[in-house]
């Protein structure tokens, strides 16, 4: 027999190829334009509402995308059996009525929320607290640091401009109390500002460890300038010493007493969907290769993620931001069941929800995991990959690890997909820190983010299901399809770019 089959296999070279390529093929094949252009009809349908964090939609397009991983025969990886996990969320009401803010100084002086001072962000401390004030002047670009007894638990003065999102990147670190944004505004947009009015926000208590980011409020120039001369600096000094050296300033002899107050309305949860295909190998099936996307969009105006209605439209349906995504984390999960052998590792499919307010569901995963981070070997991670080029995709993060090397052997020997892996076309947009794989990077796992990339529909209702070019994007799953298999197989995991490790994880760790 076994001399028989040698001859077979010498007379017939290319039956047996694809007999050996069969496995593949039937995974691949499950992967169809029609798939996709029905999978993001549903999921981005009006019916969704934009699926705003949290939201019933958002509930039920979890529910949808767990129903097709049970369908696919899939292990359950959430909370207790199912194939959800939820992390716990509050819904905020903020009166500024029932808020101030008082000076105590040379000259006693009292704010009024919402006329005087706004409060545009973060969490205020709980109940009246004092503390004293200092003022942030000089710019973020020279290599100074702050004292952090300066900082702590004080009320902080920034100029807000071009440049306050540095410097507050150095203070934020240092845990002021809060965070006092002073500009001139004119009526026009200091009108338009939030905080005029009674709001509702969400809020995530497990986000920054659940170490609560502090208030944001804004002031004009005029009101923070009394407050400066009271404490012996000049009304102008933050525009004074703006290209100066980065520096901090007490207020002597001033106190800032905040007295606000936000009432919790709802004490609500969002969902993650996992689900688990279990590996063949009997040591590397202990491993896992993660597929991600959000499921999440910013809803419509009431949801207060930004979205902004358009004549009669005013839903944001995010086909491409994220249903495109989404729609290739359940074309990928069919493709693998589906197929006629399993790889050697586990893969875990998931779609995360909350990316849009802070990357929250996959940090409550990283910080949660349903299975051990530290044997998740590789992250692909999809974030709108249903538009522009034909025959292109970015690949952000190709750099830091030798995954990138993959993908294009990968891509080199799957010419007939059409798809070339480039890298980060908008460097720009700072793309790396501005996904769900970010905060699997941080917790070391070596990651690629795939994109098609930004357009004019970004975040506005016009990102609607007849834009998506799902050709296109049954061309890239198969391509992630060909790359999860070959990670998945790999005797070795992934490695990093040691300079890439110490910048990425080393920071956080």
């Amino acid at each position: 027999m076994r001399s028989r089959l040698v001859l077979l296999l010498a007379v017939l070279p290319g039956f047996a190829a694809a007999q050996r390529q069969q496995p593949a093929a039937a995974g691949v094949a499950s992967i169809t334009t029609a798939d996709v252009r029905r999978r993001i009809n549903i999921i981005a349908d009006d019916s969704m509402l934009g699926r705003a964090t949290p939201s019933p939609q958002l509930d039920a397009v979890a529910a949808y995308v767990a129903g097709e991983f049970r369908r696919f025969g899939l292990k359950p990886g959430g909370d207790s059996g199912t194939y959800l996990q939820h992390y716990p969320l509050e819904v905020l009401r903020f009166d500024p009525d029932s808020a101030t803010i008082r000076i105590a100084g040379p000259t006693p002086a009292t704010w009024r929320s919402g006329q005087d001072v706004l409060l545009v962000d973060g969490q205020p401390p709980a109940g009246g607290t004092s503390a004293s004030a200092v003022v942030i002047t000089g710019s973020s670009q020279t290599s100074d640091t702050l004292d952090p007894a300066a900082v702590n638990g004080k009320v902080v003065f920034l100029a807000y401009g071009p440049g306050v999102n540095a410097v507050a990147g150095k203070v934020l670190p240092l845990h002021p109390l809060a965070v006092v944004l002073v500009a001139g505004f004119p009526d026009s947009i200091w009108e338009s500002l939030p905080g005029h009015k009674v709001t509702e926000r969400v809020r995530n208590p497990s986000e920054g460890g659940g170490v609560a980011s502090p208030a944001v409020f804004v002031v004009r120039s005029a009101t923070a300038g009394a407050v400066f001369s009271q404490g012996g600096l000049s009304p102008d000094s933050l525009r004074a010493w703006g290209d100066r050296s980065l520096a901090a300033h007490p207020l002597s002899g001033v106190t800032l007493q905040l007295d606000v107050h936000e009432q919790v309305l709802q004490h609500a949860s969002a969902p993650n969907t996992i689900g688990i295909l279990e590996g063949s190998d009997p040591v590397l099936k202990k491993e896992y290769v993660l597929f991600t996307a959000h499921m999440d969009h910013i809803g419509t105006p009431s949801a207060g993620e930004g979205c902004t209605a358009s004549g009669a439209d005013s839903i944001c349906n995010g086909a491409d931001d994220d249903g495109s995504g989404t729609v290739a984390v359940i074309e990928l999960a069919q493709a693998f069941a589906s197929a006629r052998g399993r790889p050697k590792r586990s893969l875990v499919f998931m779609t995360v929800s909350g990316e849009e307010r802070g990357l929250w569901g996959s940090a409550y995963f990283a910080d949660h995991p349903t299975v051990p981070i530290a044997d998740v070997v590789a992250d692909l991670n999809s974030d709108m990959v249903g538009r522009n080029s034909k025959d292109t995709v970015a690949v952000i993060g190709r750099e830091h690890s030798n995954l990138g090397t993959t993908l294009d052997s990968v891509a080199a020997a799957h010419h007939e997909l059409n798809i070339k892996p480039v890298g980060d076309l908008w460097p720009q947009e700072g793309l790396y820190f501005r996904s769900d794989h970010y905060n699997f990077a941080k917790k070391g796992v070596p990651i690629l983010f795939f994109t098609t990339g930004l357009h004019p529909d970004y975040h506005k209702v016009s990102d609607s299901p007849d834009k998506i070019d799902a050709e296109k994007e049954a061309r890239f799953a198969r391509l992630v399809y060909h790359l999860g298999m070959a990670v998945a197989n790999s005797p070795q995991r992934p490695k990093w770019n040691p300079q890439s490790y110490k910048q990425i994880v080393g920071a956080d760790n």
